[in-house]
């Protein structure tokens, strides 16, 4: 199932998309219950009933999870060939211990970084020119644990979604650390909408990107080098995570910073990122 979070004469709701029909069917949920939460207001609580379906054309689209109850989890250099092309790229801090990792690279990006499908990625010129992109696949936690093994992994995910972790990257080697080159304002674009975990096939899903309409990425989530379960087990290992976290797993090569020269966003650029059996997210580009 589809689930989009969606503004309609100024009220936020969630509500099942059906995509042949272009339409959304709002869910009888208590008002205000959508605001933050997004469709983790969903988790703990029977589906509710639907009301008259609107056309999506009539609708803003939210992000799934507008306002995440905490830091989103991310996982770094997680495909073979973007390892490689990042740890060549100068920029990766973590590149001594070798290209591809042992164990999970896990960074995390701020709330305030949450922006919906058609938003702007705002670029501050004066804090950095080397913007990129990066298309990954996220996973949206159903039910919370402490130390899940692997083989108990997947049920505990409710759900997933696209997300572009958009990164300044001269910060991000500036500071060692990844934080605040992930986590400025704007920088993580999250959409269309959810979807429930029985529609994504985790063993063969394509994920791309194209900017400007140029393919830039184009992988599948079945080369991860750590594959959903492994994260799930890595980052609640002595850490708990709760219902509505958010995990971003790592984007495939082709990013700008693989190029030579360097392929930076900027402003007026078209950013679309596409995940087999979830959707398709677009976001523009602008300075300020």
């Amino acid at each position: 199932m589809k689930i989009a979070v969606f503004e309609w004469n100024g009220i936020r709701r969630a509500g099942k998309v059906d995509q042949t029909a272009q339409t959304v069917a709002p869910f009888d949920l208590p008002l205000g219950a959508a605001d933050e939460a997004g469709v983790a207001a969903l988790i703990d609580r029977p589906l509710p009933s639907m009301g008259t379906p609107l056309p999506l054309s009539d609708v803003t689209l939210c992000a799934p999870l507008p306002r995440p109850r905490r830091n989103i989890f991310c996982v770094g250099k997680n495909y073979h060939e973007h390892a490689q092309e990042f740890a060549s790229s100068g920029f990766d801090s973590s590149a001594a211990k070798g290209a591809v990792p042992e164990h999970p690279i896990v960074f995390s990006k701020t709330p305030e970084t949450v922006i919906a499908a058609g938003a702007p990625v705002k670029i501050d010129t004066a804090v950095s020119e080397a913007i990129d992109y990066e298309a990954e696949l996220a996973v949206i936690i159903g039910k919370g644990g402490r130390n899940i093994s692997t083989g108990d992994a997947l049920s505990h995910v409710w759900g997933y979604t696209i997300v572009n972790d958009v990164t300044a990257r001269d910060l991000q080697g500036r500071h060692s650390q990844w934080l605040i080159g992930k986590s400025q304002d704007s920088f993580c674009p999250m959409g269309p909408w959810a979807v429930t975990a029985d529609e994504v096939n985790l063993d063969d899903a394509a994920v791309r990107c194209w900017i400007n309409g140029e393919l830039r990425q184009d992988s599948n989530v079945k080369l991860l080098i750590f594959d959903v379960p492994t994260i799930i087990a890595a980052v609640s290992n002595g850490l708990t995570l709760m219902t509505g976290d958010v995990i971003a797993t790592g984007t495939p090569a082709g990013v700008g910073i693989g190029f030579n020269p360097p392929k930076y966003l900027k402003s007026g650029d078209k950013m679309s990122v596409e995940i087999e059996g979830i959707g398709r997210l677009d976001n523009p580009v602008e300075a300020f």
